[in-house]
């Protein structure tokens, strides 16, 4: 089976692309760096020929609510577009949990967008609603950040290692299509202020963490289960105190 992985070269795609390899498919991975670019269309109906599925993993190389919109919008059009005159049977894209909670947040609102871009595109397909990666805890920290203080609203929140987040997508891909969600979290939930201030007393990082039941979250209020999957989510293995002590 040919599935071209969008975003193939990056952490998620990367892992996609070497597991599905590994397990006797043919996984092409497509970006900006292989001469695929999704926002101008070039490349794609070369790499699409003869593709069964197609994952989408990219994301945004702006978080600037307009250009995010501009960049999932576009980028998602002209690929269903390709999708569906190559014949593509199967489109995977991964998205976030809470998406539809978070909205307003720009960079939340065009992963909106995508996903009902994808659902009205008439393409059979599954979206993945993963947590947050234990990898963008220092980006959650960073986007929270003023001066010496970071703060984050004392909620709960449910990070995966992006490693089960990429078998959660390969399985997904050679997979029936859903036709609806796919959720896929960590083993354990924790408070999020508590978290990063694990995260950042582990890499030695002296920035004080201060709960804030109003702290914004990409520019959204947070309410207690804005972050959570619901009960249905396949959960990885990985565990975040396991992963945090082989950084």
């Amino acid at each position: 089976m040919k599935v071209v992985v969008i975003g193939g070269t990056g952490l998620i795609g990367s892992k996609v692309v070497e597991k599905l390899n590994r397990h006797g498919h043919e996984a092409v991975p497509a970006s900006p760096n292989t001469g695929v670019n999704t926002l101008t269309g070039e490349g794609l109906a070369d790499v699409l020929r003869d593709a069964s599925v197609v994952v989408d993993v990219s994301n945004s190389p702006s978080f600037e609510d307009d250009a995010v919109m501009e960049f999932f919008r576009t980028s998602t059009t002209n690929l269903l577009k390709a999708e569906a005159t190559a014949g593509v049977t199967h489109h995977v894209a991964l998205s976030v949990v809470g998406t539809d909670r978070l909205q307003q947040s720009g960079y939340f609102r065009a992963k909106q967008v995508q996903e009902e871009l994808i659902k009205d595109s008439g393409l059979p397909y599954s979206i993945v609603h993963a947590t947050q990666f234990f990898e963008f805890m220092k980006g959650i920290a960073d986007s929270a950040t003023d001066g010496d203080t970071v703060l984050l609203a004392p909620v709960k929140i449910q990070p995966v290692f992006s490693d089960d987040v990429a078998t959660a997508v390969g399985r997904t891909a050679v997979g029936t299509p859903v036709n609806g969600l796919v959720e896929v979290a960590g083993p354990e939930a924790f408070q999020l202020d508590e978290l990063i201030r694990k995260g950042l007393a582990a890499k030695n990082d002296p920035r004080t963490v201060v709960a804030d039941p109003h702290a914004p979250y990409f520019g959204a209020e947070l309410e207690e289960s804005t972050l959570l999957p619901g009960p249905d989510a396949h959960l990885g293995d990985t565990h975040f105190t396991d992963w945090l002590a082989q950084q």
